[in-house]
């Protein structure tokens, strides 16, 4: 990997190097994963006791009613981990009649949540320290309170708007009233105590004891269908990971239900075309960007559900070599197209990373999706409950239709590069349906552009939307934005503090036999830390 002083993007940080390492959103966050490599934990460790952290520090975009991902090298092999949760049993699409689509927030969204369990497997197969250790510097932010920064500020004020009569959310996240300013010190006293349950229990009180049985009340009293029974029968899958290679490296992302693959096949679209002949900030670059991601997005909206429901289409199909170089074919490298979904077969959002000096790198994401989720709050335990339920379709045709004990499809997913046989960087890029997007201009970037992380990171990024739709950030040159306006791109600007929108991109990267490289993503406040 090129290290070169940045001067070609606003930020002109400079990439964090480090024998050990943690990148996230938020820095008291990342001081939680260091304090745990300086116990003489490891990277799991380190990453766990980030993630355990930020669902109190980072509420806006995560909390204990999560799921979670995460993508691990052990020093000899790579794992892949969904956590994600599944609808409650009850739910089927008689229960929506009359929608056209699912709810997106309030109980009607709320799927079983997974991110304890994704830390409980973690740390049983591959931490070092006590599970209880993890949790002191989330629990110890949860009672004693924490500042609240400027971003996270203004997207709880913006959340309070819509969510305020939610049921249990103003007596946690409103306790004056309204949302917290910036600097204001916001604590969270049952948080604390669910954290402490879950430590003491390693998971158990959050999925069969006290915490799993207030939630259930709590949904029954609202006429919900999440159940005791829904909670106990959940498991993490150690599921692996799929890829494909680019130019030397692999790009590895979890199997369906999450949108992970739409990346690889985007990277492999733009392996069939003269991508490599351009330079990173082309216009030309960005439209065959552009194009390759409508290609991939469009198949993966159509195709991609719970693996078990995927019938008529497998990722083996949409990963098929002959069939992404024909999807390549249809790119027109002067003119923006209007792509649906094409036929593989016939016949059918907080990111962190940690590495320590042993070689361990970890990739890790969990999320409830909107910002605090579902709205609905457990009153007492600071469990704000996620609205996965909104990813599922009502189309009866559609692989990912709403049914009970069935995983949606999920926009949330790790990134990791290898090269050959050696890990080479983890990564993820928040936001959404910007998710798959950002891997592969982190990729592109780092990999065929030479840029270090935290050029990658500073880059100014796009997003494709609907039809010929591209949002841009300001920060893209005007002339580029015209070129691409020549073509037929119809392109709309947002600022680049759209946290949702663009994502907040945070990078590992390995520098040899030793050392790492860490870039973070100011969009969010993003902090690399190491020693």
């Amino acid at each position: 990997m090129h290290l070169r002083s940045n001067h070609d993007y606003p930020s002109r940080r400079s990439a964090v190097l480090a024998d050990n390492m943690v990148v996230t959103s938020h820095p008291l966050a990342a001081q939680a994963g260091l304090s745990m490599l300086a116990q003489a934990g490891n990277a799991v460790d380190a990453a766990l006791a980030t993630a355990i952290a930020l669902t109190v520090l980072e509420p806006t975009g995560n909390g204990i009613g999560s799921d979670a991902f995460a993508i691990l090298w052990d020093g000899s092999e790579l794992h892949g981990l969904n956590a994600s949760g599944r609808a409650p049993a009850a739910w089927n699409a008689a229960r929506f009649a009359g929608l056209d689509e699912m709810p997106f927030r309030g109980w009607e969204s709320v799927t079983v949540p997974g991110a304890v369990s994704s830390w409980v497997a973690l740390s049983d197969r591959f931490g070092k320290l006590p599970f209880e250790t993890l949790f002191a510097p989330a629990i110890r932010y949860a009672t004693d309170g924490f500042p609240v920064t400027p971003i996270i500020a203004a997207l709880w004020q913006r959340a309070a708007l819509d969510l305020g009569d939610q049921p249990g959310f103003a007596e946690t996240f409103m306790p004056q009233g309204r949302a917290p300013q910036a600097g204001e010190y916001f604590a969270s006293p049952g948080h604390a105590r669910t954290l402490r349950l879950i430590a003491q229990t390693k998971g158990r009180a959050f999925y069969e004891g006290e915490i799993a049985e207030e939630i259930a009340d709590f949904a029954a009293k609202h006429g919900a269908a999440l159940s005791l029974e829904d909670l106990a029968r959940h498991q993490p899958d150690w599921c692996g990971t799929i890829s494909k290679q680019f130019d030397g490296v692999t790009l590895h992302e979890i199997p369906p239900n999450g949108q992970g693959i739409a990346a690889l096949m985007g990277l492999g679209i733009l392996g069939q075309t003269n991508i490599r002949d351009l330079a990173a900030d082309d216009p030309a670059a960005l439209h065959l960007q552009i194009e390759a991601m409508k290609l991939a997005l469009r198949d993966a909206e159509t195709y991609v559900a719970d693996p078990a429901a995927m019938t008529g289409v497998s990722a083996d199909d949409l990963l098929d070599d002959d069939y992404l170089a024909a999807r390549a074919r249809l790119i027109d490298p002067s003119k923006a197209q209007d792509f649906g979904a094409g036929a593989p077969k016939n016949g059918g959002t907080v990111y962190l990373s940690a590495a320590d000096a042993s070689g361990m790198m970890v990739s890790f994401i969990q999320s409830n999706y909107a910002g605090f989720g579902s709205g609905v709050v457990v009153p007492g335990t600071g469990v704000a409950l996620q609205n996965r339920g909104a990813g599922f379709s009502l189309d009866p045709k559609h692989q990912n239709i709403v049914d009970g004990s069935k995983r949606p499809f999920q926009t949330i997913i790790p990134g990791f590069l290898m090269q050959g046989d050696q890990p080479l960087m983890s990564f993820g890029v928040m936001g959404g349906p910007m998710q798959a997007q950002g891997h592969v201009q982190m990729v592109l970037r780092t990999q065929l552009w030479g840029q270090d992380v935290q050029m990658a990171a500073d880059a100014p990024r796009w997003r494709v939307t609907e039809g010929l739709g591209v949002a841009c950030e300001t920060t893209i040159p005007d002339t580029t934005l015209d070129v691409l306006r020549r073509m037929g791109h119809v392109i709309s600007l947002e600022a680049p503090d759209n946290a949702f929108g663009f994502g907040g991109a945070q990078l590992i990267h390995r520098l040899g036999p030793r050392g790492y490289a860490g870039g973070s993503d100011p969009r969010k406040d993003g902090a690399a830390m190491g020693y």
